[in-house]
């Protein structure tokens, strides 16, 4: 039945902000408006291409709405944010090929912009490319490599804000046997290159297995397909490990398995997936994707026992087929070579999420040899639901176009709507809104802390553990701040030992049932699975190695390991970690070169002053305090208590204190600070720029420096970021006088998309993606 979708905070502030039509910057419609939307635009098809009457399409229609009303399923971000509207381009996924010639090269960037404009994400194979310091005949010059030319697609996605909603996103993918492996494997060594990639090598099964034995490995240059260079097998698979565990890239995919179940070779080899991985796809080909909530897909029996929902289950997923299919005809594609090759496959990738909620709920550890069991009988139901809806459609609408030759066209075979027909995708956004666990990943953590407003912190709790905690009666709001600092249940002596042991999270796992749970689900899925084997900070080498080998024996199509914190900016963190052993610590202080300070506590007395700067913001009153031993402490206040700038300038201010009180030199402080841009900058006397408030945190600090030590203070005592000016010697806040005579029109960073924002026609406007502080 038709009814008012059930949306959590966290639910309505992502559709807020991402999903929901708007109209002059506020929501013009409400969830179930948009679920409307969408229903409506998707059931057209069935009376505009497939003859069906008004009375039937409304019928399909309202079944639409409720499978999404109801949160049972959801569709991938592009069709939820495009369905109905002026873009309506619904496809998530796109493959691109790159041929080894400067108008391939150039072309694949124009179409990936316009691709990553409409709102997809693109993956690329730069195997094709000729490797660094070959010959180039038409210039007579020598070519620079595939990763060169990654760092163009990279700045070019840099430009492009998806559909004014999402950022560009790309997967670029090396063969294992180009002679370029090495470069390709350290590319993203440094987090700050190729920002708007994931990469993955396609391992052959000759170099598994090259690896496995220990033997050496050709790297075959694929201009002339000759040898160039012969490796050992393992060195190559130690750099990937290497990478791997450093910052989690780069992933692997298994090249011949992925082609062994391609569904047309008389089309192609497949050489690269889309950006998260789980959708392999040949050059030109689209996919748009959709998930089950499998939390909604439990019930209790006539015992009262809970089990799966079979026939609920079936319902959705035939329904969930059809509306895929006629997602293809809905769509608007940006190229006429997508479009052909999206029409005469016509690929679905039917997923699920929630499956952490629905082991929960059946009382199924996921770390468990039964949780690997439902795994798989979950997901060989669902592929089998799946594949009998895309025969009804082939039966009533007549199969894909490009059946004949496909490995389905064979005596006795089914005849199938679709070339591919599951998948099993991340979810992020999408599961946020259904409010279930994300794809086949387990929790993350049982509870979370939420800072709000006024500096408040608000303990989110899964609502699972809590109806649990206070069933059993252990619940307690202290005991929920406790979780909160760790994120998992295990190891606190109150909780009951089941539920400690039901309720794992990403963590608590050992590496072997992350890869062992989704081979499960990659044994029964056309496509591939999108699935992180979350590792702990004090993982290994050798976990990381054991986990990649795993996912090779087992039959994965691919995998992506994230070692905790080895990155300097990730989706998801717990407040803190789980008690290590003291061993373990030393273990890894040893290894890493990491040394711990503990800042020296804060004195009874200090002395300092307190300077007022004018911000954007407002004035901004920053005090700058020392002991005997030096600077100490910095606090700030600015306008009026409360609020977000009060909150992060309170918290900028504790950060330095700290850093400051474990020997951190102030000059590092101040260049860090210097030059960081807001939106809202501020023009002093003489034409200084205040450019942000932890701009004015570090023009403050260096004002102390300066005054109280006799130094310069400047760029050259503290390295601070030559776009930040130094100060006037003696500023007056008061005197905002408008931008210099120098001045570029660049008036900070985009709010939306971190481009710089331009003055003009009397507006702040971003140059890159349109953003406007007056529309």
């Amino acid at each position: 039945m038709s009814g008012k979708a059930r949306l959590s905070p966290n639910a309505m502030t992502v559709l807020e902000r991402r999903y929901l039509k708007k109209k002059d910057g506020k929501p013009a419609e409400g969830p179930e408006d948009m679920f409307r939307r969408v229903a409506g635009n998707i059931a057209q098809v069935e009376s505009r291409v497939y003859g069906k009457t008004e009375g039937e399409a409304k019928k399909i229609e309202e079944a639409f709405f409720d499978m999404m009303v109801n949160l049972e399923f959801m569709p991938n971000s592009p069709t939820l944010m495009n369905a109905g509207r002026e873009l309506q381009q619904l496809a998530a996924c796109f493959v691109l090929p790159v041929e080894d010639s400067m108008e391939g090269i150039f072309d694949a960037v124009k179409y990936a912009a316009l691709i990553q404009k409409s709102g997809g994400g693109v993956g690329f194979a730069f195997s094709r490319l000729r490797p660094k310091g070959d010959e180039v005949s038409s210039t007579g010059g020598v070519a620079s490599g595939p990763v060169s030319f990654m760092k163009v697609f990279n700045a070019a996605t840099n430009a492009v804000k998806q559909g004014g909603k999402r950022r560009g996103a790309n997967m670029g993918i090396l063969r294992v046997d180009h002679p370029d492996i090495f470069e390709f494997i350290t590319s993203k060594r440094d987090d700050k290159e190729l920002t708007n990639f994931n990469i993955s090598v396609a391992a052959t099964d000759a170099f598994m297995e090259a690896v496995k034995a220990d033997e050496p490995f050709d790297l075959v240059n694929p201009r002339t397909g000759e040898v160039v260079k012969t490796v050992r097998a393992r060195d190559i698979f130690d750099a990937i490990v290497d990478g791997a565990w450093k910052n989690g890239d780069p992933g692997i995919i298994f090249i011949d398995r992925i082609n062994r179940d391609n569904p047309t070779p008389q089309l192609g080899v497949i050489e690269s997936t889309n950006p998260c991985g789980e959708q392999p796809l040949l050059p030109y080909e689209a996919c748009n994707l959709g998930s089950i909530n499998l939390a909604h897909m439990v019930r209790q029996n006539e015992k009262g026992k809970p089990e799966i929902d079979d026939s609920h289950l079936e319902d959705t997923v035939r329904l969930a087929v059809r509306f895929l299919d006629d997602v293809i005809d809905a769509s608007r594609y940006p190229l006429e070579q997508i479009e052909k090759m999206v029409h005469g496959n016509r690929k679905i990738g039917l997923g699920v999420m929630g499956f952490a909620d629905m082991l929960i709920k059946l009382s199924v550890p996921y770390d468990s040899d039964e949780a690997v069991e439902k795994a798989r009988e979950v997901m060989s139901f669902i592929q089998r639901a799946a594949r009998d809806a895309s025969a009804d459609l082939a039966r009533e609408r007549g199969p894909f176009p490009n059946f004949k030759g496909s490995i389905y066209d064979v005596p006795g075979g089914p005849m199938l709507r679709n070339a591919t027909i599951t998948t099993i995708a991340p979810t992020g956004t999408i599961s946020i809104i259904a409010g279930c666990s994300s794809g086949v990943e387990p929790l993350f953590a049982v509870c979370y802390v939420r800072n709000v407003l006024d500096n408040d912190k608000l303990i989110e709790v899964n609502p699972l553990f809590q109806d649990i905690a206070r069933e059993r009666g252990f619940y307690s709001d202290e005991l929920m701040k406790r979780i909160a600092e760790v994120g998992s249940v295990r190891g606190i002596p109150e909780i009951p030992e089941d539920i400690q042991r039901l309720f794992a999270t990403a963590h608590d796992i050992s590496p072997e049932w992350h890869v062992r749970i989704q081979a499960a689900f990659q044994e029964f899925t056309d496509n591939a699975v999108s699935k992180t084997v979350n590792l702990r900070h004090d993982a290994t080498r050798d976990d990381v190695r054991s986990a990649l080998m795993l996912a090779y024996e087992l039959g994965c199509k691919g995998i992506t390991v994230f070692r905790d914190r080895s990155r300097e900016s990730q989706v998801l963190r717990v407040e803190g970690e789980s008690p290590q052993p003291a061993d373990r610590e030393k273990a890894l202080q040893h290894e890493e070169g990491y040394v711990e300070r503990v800042p020296r506590k804060r004195p009874q007395v200090t002395f300092g002053r307190t300077e007022k700067v004018r911000t954007g913001c407002g004035n901004v009153y920053v005090t700058v305090n020392e002991d005997e031993h030096g600077l100490c402490e910095v606090f700030t206040s600015i306008g009026k208590s409360g609020g977000c700038a009060s909150a992060q300038s309170e918290a900028i201010s504790r950060l330095i204190s700290l850093a400051l009180r474990a020997g951190v030199k102030p000059e590092w402080i101040i260049k860090h600070l210097r030059g960081i841009r807001c939106p809202s900058p501020s023009w002093q006397k003489g034409g200084q720029i205040i450019s942000s408030c932890p701009d004015a945190i570090g023009i403050v600090l260096e004002h102390y420096i300066r005054s109280t030590r006799g130094q310069e203070g400047d760029a050259a005592a503290g390295g601070a970021s030559p776009a930040a000016p130094s100060p006037d010697p003696d500023p007056d806040p008061e005197a905002e006088s408008g931008p210099p005579d120098n001045w570029d029109g660049l008036t900070g960073a985009c709010p939306e998309c971190g481009g710089h924002m331009r003055h003009e026609n009397g507006c702040s406007t971003c140059i890159l993606c349109g953003y406007s502080k007056c529309s």
